[in-house]
């Protein structure tokens, strides 16, 4: 358990602004900052981060939380994983005892898994650079192909030997279990196990056998997948072999690179998108950190997303063969389809990125990449004047494609230039060109125009009033239709709480009390038996009784940094996005009187207004018994729906209301 002063000192350390710009790039927008919300897929950004506030929350899919409620969603990570971290990013130290073998198959399967996976990184590595095997054949591949010690290190490479269970047989010697080592894809299951029965050590062998290792790892550093290439030369045997989908790994999802090169992608404003790992780390030893590949798979939608977050500019690096011609051409369409500004290197004598960076220094690489990225678009416009020029059949099959492409491009007035400059180099009308990619965006238009939600989400327009930070957009439903009183009870309670305040006594002659105000409204809810018809909300009262009974008075920040995501959304969401009225009225003779000056009234309104609407739904209740009851039971009934209305009449009158009927 992580104590609560260390608890304190991470939340007080990892500012939002700080932990949200490492996955998101934020713009300054106003007071707040903005960006793509990295929980649905947007392509107009309606993700807001509050740095006064400490908070985040985006317009379109209605996420809001603080800096651990965002670790915790991002990453899939329990409470006390996010604030270790955090507590890792910002050096914190978390003093914690070293876990059982016991405590180890306790855990979550996840915390199982990512454990193994770490272990898997560090035992490879050390494999590689301790062993005559691995120094001779792993570590003496890294270094034949030029990569520096700091590089090699970096990127945590590594070397499974060839014995076919080194792996396996060590990793359970060191009391990781064999089934976690099978779920998560490092060790393969033999066909001598039992089924039904538990998987032991002599079940098990290695999926990577004499291979070099490429850890993966996830937006928040964690090695999530392993890439292992073979050095054999036999044909039968795959190049390369990839992790398997696991609980902890999304191939579709995941970028190689992105996790080293996130920040570089941010400051540049530029992304370079290669094909293998070898081609990210060549770059990096080149100086040139902005670069992913897509993890030995093709690239996907999800991916694209992951790099938009952070720019939409981007250079396509792939080889010049026939595979990364193919690999270009699958990719670029969904590039434009998802609105990013797509660029294409070419490297010379079908060179790719990483053996292009052997032949020349760093510097001509990086005056080379810089001053040859071309536009895509442009480039096959080029392409027919010049090598169509003389074939009228070939020159139609290009234009055709240029047509295809610039149909993709979502933004009118983006697909409008390429059109005219398309038309201008390639010497055609424009009008025609016009026509074609109109007549294209006609056929696909019922496709696109579908009821997913991440597209309802992506052309959610932000409110104009937008320096008031976190408003929700849209009324919830409400439950029971308390939902209103509830809600403002708790802002009142959270907001005001420890506000002292004097209670008079019931009779003339007893003396008036003081007690916060949050005792007050908690105590009227208890002696009059009252419970908040919505769970959040009784969820959130619950939490301030408890710490009241701990002897504290909780404030606003112990709410919004709560560890349940659900209480701390709620108070982001119903307590910091009130509106206030501006000052500026005051320029126009407008006062308005502060809200604590009249509290207390507002908080017996409130009480009354609650009981009244829940005296009206005990009524109801006893109406609808009436229906049903058994002749006996009819006079006690109506007894009591006397008493209600009765009640419900002192309610009325306190609150000042006249009730006709």
């Amino acid at each position: 358990m992580i104590p609560k002063e260390t608890v304190d000192k991470i939340i007080d350390a990892a500012r939002v602004e700080d932990v949200v710009g490492d996955f998101v790039t934020l713009k300054k927008r106003g007071t707040n900052l903005l960006g793509l919300c990295p929980f649905h897929g947007e392509k107009s950004p309606s993700f807001t981060v509050s740095s006064v506030k400490g908070i985040y929350k985006c317009f379109g899919c209605g996420k809001a939380g603080n800096s651990v409620n965002f670790i915790m969603d991002h990453l899939q990570l329990s409470y006390p994983e996010a604030l270790r971290w955090l507590a890792k990013k910002y050096s914190i130290e978390i003093v914690e005892r070293e876990i059982t073998p016991e405590e180890k198959e306790r855990q979550t399967e996840r915390d199982s898994l990512l454990i193994v996976m770490q272990f898997a990184q560090r035992y490879f590595t050390d494999k590689m650079l301790n062993s005559d095997e691995g120094r001779s054949i792993g570590l003496g591949y890294f270094q034949e192909r030029g990569l520096r010690d700091d590089i090699i290190e970096k990127f945590c490479l590594g070397y499974s030997l060839e014995a076919r269970r080194a792996f396996s047989e060590d990793a359970v010697k060191a009391s990781y279990l064999p089934k976690y080592l099978v779920k998560t894809g490092m060790s393969i299951l033999s066909n001598n196990h039992v089924a039904g029965t538990e998987i032991t050590g002599i079940d098990i062998f290695d999926r990577y056998a004499g291979r070099i290792m490429f850890p993966i790892h996830d937006d928040g550093g964690r090695v999530v997948a392993f890439g292992g290439r073979t050095l054999s030369s036999d044909k039968k045997i795959a190049k390369y072999i990839n992790s398997p989908e696991t609980d902890i790994y999304n191939k579709s999802k995941i970028l190689y690179g992105l996790w080293y090169g996130k920040k570089a992608i941010q400051k540049s404003e530029l992304c370079y998108l290669v094909e293998g790992y070898m081609d990210v780390i060549a770059m990096h030893q080149a100086g040139v950190e902005n670069v992913v590949a897509s993890s030995g798979t093709s690239l996907t939608v999800e991916q694209i997303k992951s790099i938009h977050r952070f720019t939409k500019n981007i250079v396509v690096l792939y080889d010049g063969d026939d595979a990364g011609q193919k690999a270009s051409n699958r990719a670029i369409p969904l590039l434009l389809e998802e609105g990013m500004n797509v660029k294409l290197l070419m490297f010379p004598d079908n060179d790719d990125p990483d053996s292009f960076s052997r032949k020349v220094t760093v510097d001509e690489f990086q005056k080379y990449i810089v001053e040859n990225a071309e536009d895509f678009l442009m480039f096959k416009a080029k392409k027919v004047t010049g090598e169509t020029k003389n074939d009228p059949i070939k020159r139609a099959g290009v234009i055709k494609d240029i047509v295809a492409s610039i149909a993709l491009i979502p933004d009118n007035i983006i697909r409008s230039v390429y059109v005219k400059d398309c038309a201008n180099v390639m010497e055609m009308e424009e009008s025609i060109l016009q026509m074609e990619v109109n007549k294209i965006r006609r056929k696909a238009a019922p496709k696109t125009n579908t009821s997913d939600t991440s597209q309802q989400y992506s052309e959610t327009p932000l409110p104009e009033n937008y320096d008031d930070l976190l408003t929700p957009t849209q009324p919830e439903k409400e439950t029971l239709n308390f939902d209103a009183e509830e809600k403002e009870l708790l802002r009142i309670i959270i907001m005001y709480g420890n506000i002292l305040i004097t209670i008079s006594g019931i009779n003339p002659d007893d003396p008036d009390v003081e007690s916060t105000l949050a005792q007050y409204i908690i105590e009227d809810l208890k002696n009059d038996g009252i419970h908040l018809e919505n769970p959040i909300h009784q969820a959130v009262l619950n939490e301030y009784t408890n710490e009241i009974n701990k002897g504290h008075l909780p404030n606003l920040q112990h709410f919004s940094m709560s560890q349940d995501p659900i209480i701390s959304s709620f108070v982001i969401n119903h307590v910091l996005n009130n509106y206030e009225l501006s000052h500026k009225w005051e320029n126009f003779g407008v006062y308005v009187s502060s809200e604590i000056s009249s509290i207390k009234k507002a908080s017996q309104h409130l009480l009354f207004s609650l009981k009244e609407k829940k005296l009206n739904h005990y009524i109801s209740q006893k109406q609808e018994l009436l229906k049903t009851a058994e002749p006996e039971a009819i006079h006690g009934i109506l007894n009591e729906i006397l008493h209600l209305t009765t009640l419900k009449s002192r309610v009325n009158k306190l609150l000042g209301r006249i009730v006709v009927k």
